[in-house]
């Protein structure tokens, strides 16, 4: 495990205890007395201050990166010297340059990789997934998807140098990712329209954004990210297709409500802002957040030789959808999405919905109106002409 901190401790919560049969042999963190306490908590019998000792252990055999965004592709690039399979936290990169530098040297080393993305494994994503990839929704037209809470947990984070951006790759690294799925990810995306402000906090990158993502096929992606949201972590995802609708709420309202005066009150879910009044708690924080599903799918892959449902490869598509983001945010433009590796379909038409009603006509709507007739609103397939007809 590189990196001690908010995530190392999320992940190593999840990772040793999902298959019950995988465990952290060594920590690296940049503070002794952070490895130190680690290796005490999640008894990991070697610990140090040095990366490369770290990776190079001789019991290790897959890095699982959970380090500030500046210092991926220095872990990166030595897992591949030292021919280790390697997870890496999201974002990839903090730039779609330096994700694919990373992307290309796992491929060059010919070394596992996976992309820590855990919010395309929550139990609900999955589920909902499933029916879309069944048809239950029929053409996929719009995804959304929205994170927002009141700021992350650690001083790195607000740094734009080290970080690279504000909540735009912060959250929009999932909101991307979720909507991309959706719409099937071997559709292009080809540009972004987007805004973004600091409305509140006292940093140079952007607290708040609100972004449109086109697709070769037709369909839009949406992406609603903030940093200045109060009443604790809010994840809602909704899917529209041609035959129904999904809507997801991940995290804020659990199903699991809680009055309390604070008496003894101590944590209650993750960016939780209070721990008196009304509480949302959560029955099983790593399961809700996708984080058991995710590492099952990344050693079961590793494992069987195969790669696992999210790659280098989807953490690179997705810097390259946010780099348009922010070259939008300043333009006040589409701005394209610039792919220089796309894997996916190539020339993907929009596709159009006509449902015939019979040889003359298309059929726009069918209801039945408050009075008890039945209405039809047609098209008439050479003129062009609407018509209703009551029944």
């Amino acid at each position: 495990m590189l990196g001690s901190g908010f995530i190392g401790r999320f992940y190593a919560d999840s990772l040793q205890g999902q298959r019950s049969r995988d465990k952290i042999v060594s920590i690296y963190s940049r503070r002794e007395e952070s490895a130190k306490k680690f290796a005490a908590d999640y008894n990991c019998a070697h610990w140090t201050t040095s990366m490369e000792e770290a990776i190079n252990h001789p019991d290790v055999d897959m890095v699982c990166i959970s380090l500030p965004n500046n210092l991926h592709e220095a872990a990166v690039l030595a897992c591949c010297k030292a021919k280790k399979a390697v997870m890496c936290t999201k974002p990839l990169g903090r730039n779609a340059e330096e994700a694919k530098r990373m992307l290309d040297a796992v491929e060059k080393a010919g070394i596992f990789n996976g992309y820590l993305e855990d919010l395309v494994y929550t139990p609900k994503f999955l589920k909902a997934l499933a029916s879309v990839k069944s048809g239950a929704l029929g053409r996929i037209l719009w995804a959304k998807s929205r994170e927002t809470h009141p700021g992350p947990h650690s001083e790195w984070f607000w740094d734009k140098e080290q970080a690279g951006g504000g909540c735009i790759l912060d959250l929009g690294c999932h909101c991307v990712e979720i909507s991309r799925s959706f719409i099937g990810k071997d559709i292009k995306p080809i540009e972004v329209m987007c805004w973004a402000d600091t409305q509140v906090k006292p940093i140079d990158a952007e607290d708040h954004a609100i972004g449109l993502v086109k697709y070769e096929n037709g369909a839009i992606g949406q992406f609603e990210v903030s940093w200045t949201f109060r009443g604790g972590l809010d994840l809602r995802d909704e899917v529209m297709g041609s035959e129904g609708t999904i809507w997801l709420n991940s995290f804020l309202r659990t199903g699991f409500d809680m009055f309390t005066t604070g008496k003894g009150a101590d944590y209650v879910a993750e960016k939780a802002e209070s721990n008196t009044g009304w509480l949302f708690p959560v029955g099983d924080e790593l399961n809700e957040l996708g984080y058991n599903h995710m590492f099952a799918d990344m050693f079961n892959a590793v494992e069987a030789g195969k790669a696992p449902q999210e790659t280098f490869y989807d953490g690179y598509v997705v810097n390259a959808v946010l780099d348009a983001a922010y070259r939008s945010a300043k333009s006040k433009l589409w701005e394209p999405v610039k792919l220089e590796v796309w894997r996916g379909k190539e020339g993907a038409d929009k596709e159009k919905s006509l449902t015939s009603y019979n040889e003359q006509f298309y059929l726009i709507k069918d209801e039945v109106t408050h009075f008890g007739s039945r209405k039809l609103i047609l098209k008439d397939k050479k003129t062009g002409q609407i018509v209703e007809q009551v029944i």
